[in-house]
């Protein structure tokens, strides 16, 4: 049942088989591009972590309000599949931000980071390394609270 028109007329139906062919092709082609954009786009970096052997220090003051000893810590940087990461940067904050030390990772994942008399925030009683580790191909790890220190 079509109109009036268009069952006496069909000069609108002329051509409209290949306009049909040709939008299609085109409208393919497009999604294609899309897709093909979409498929060849780089993943995105990993996420990584670290650990240490411990999470808490406390160390007696010494009369000058530095520490009388030497922070040392054993960072393991890890991927989500707990694989360890060599050849991370690691950089670590003493508490009162005024010091940094940096390592790289070995094949293993590990590295010793050795804070010299660790200075606390003034006037707190405790504080907190922080800590950054970086590698090309993850993404960044940062944790401004990794290790607590205290002065007992």
């Amino acid at each position: 049942m079509l109109p009036g028109k268009l069952s006496g007329d069909e000069t609108g139906t002329i051509g409209l088989p290949i306009r049909i062919v040709v939008l299609s092709i085109v409208g393919l082609a497009g999604f294609y591009a899309i897709i093909s954009a979409i498929s060849s786009m780089p993943s995105p970096p990993e996420p990584m972590y670290a650990r240490t052997n411990a999470s808490t220090f406390s160390f007696p003051p010494a009369s000058d309000g530095y520490f009388d000893a030497n922070l040392t810590l054993l960072v393991t940087v890890l991927d989500r599949d707990n694989r360890r990461i060599g050849e991370a940067n690691v950089i670590a904050w003493s508490p009162d931000r005024k010091k940094a030390v940096f390592g790289v990772t070995d094949t293993e994942g590990n590295v010793l980071i050795r804070l010299a008399n660790p200075e606390l925030p003034q006037g707190k009683a405790e504080g907190y390394v922080a800590i950054k580790v970086m590698r090309t191909g993850y993404r960044d790890f940062e944790n401004d609270y990794f290790v607590k220190v205290t002065r007992s």
